[in-house]
């Protein structure tokens, strides 16, 4: 008997030809028109960010320009000339003179009220209403000055002697607070009201007037 035992072998063709795939019209077409629109929809897109950039840009400026600043208050003058004199309590009267200035350009400022309080190591020592109702225009300083005495005044002779014995160190701190209601304006629109606080630390010599080192001093603000 006889076996077969041969192994199969597979030709492979001496040459593979790659296989050539024909595309229609219509197909050409068709990827022309999906890059077509995938460039428009990317250009659609970035002139849309563009945009948006320009604008979020053109609203910071504004903003800039436009936000309300905090007025600012300065010390000029703050005098106590009863400090000097021989029993001085009795006439005690203090002299000030200090100033608001809207730095903006384009906002003023209503001030609907305004009042003063003289504070000495915290305590009270008098106060009272400042100026009638007023508008402040864009870049305007305003001056407020006067006498605070009499009964708007309440030193006690326990007070004075604090005060004496302050002047006999060199010098007599006071704290001089102005809080005002105010409202801002811009074109034709008004904010709405907002309390505003100024603290201006003052100190006088054995003169009673000012001291260098307090005049024209900037005062703090902020709004409550």
């Amino acid at each position: 008997m006889w076996s077969d035992n041969r192994i199969p072998v597979q030709s492979t063709p001496a040459h593979d030809h790659p296989i050539k795939r024909h595309h229609s019209a219509r197909y050409y077409a068709h990827r022309v028109k999906e890059n077509l629109t995938t460039r428009v929809s990317k250009l659609i897109c970035a002139i849309f960010l563009f945009l948006l950039f320009l604008v979020g840009l053109l609203t910071f400026i504004l903003w800039l320009r436009l936000r309300p600043h905090r007025p600012r208050f300065h010390i000029e003058e703050f005098s106590i000339p009863a400090l000097a004199q021989a029993g001085g309590f009795e006439n005690a009267e203090i002299i000030y003179n200090l100033t608001t200035r809207n730095v903006k350009q384009n906002i003023g400022v209503y001030y609907d009220s305004m009042q003063m309080t003289v504070f000495y190591e915290d305590q009270s020592i008098g106060g009272k209403p400042l100026l009638f109702p007023f508008y402040q225009e864009p870049k305007n300083t305003t001056v407020i000055a006067g006498p605070l005495g009499g009964a708007s005044l309440t030193v006690t002779n326990q007070r004075w002697e604090q005060f004496l014995a302050a002047r006999g160190r060199g010098e007599v701190v006071f704290r001089v607070e102005v809080t005002s209601i105010i409202r801002f304006k811009i074109s034709t629109w008004n904010s709405k009201h907002h309390r505003m606080h100024a603290n201006c630390p003052v100190g006088v010599g054995p003169d009673g007037l000012i001291l260098p080192s307090y005049r024209d001093k900037r005062c703090p603000v902020y709004f409550s």
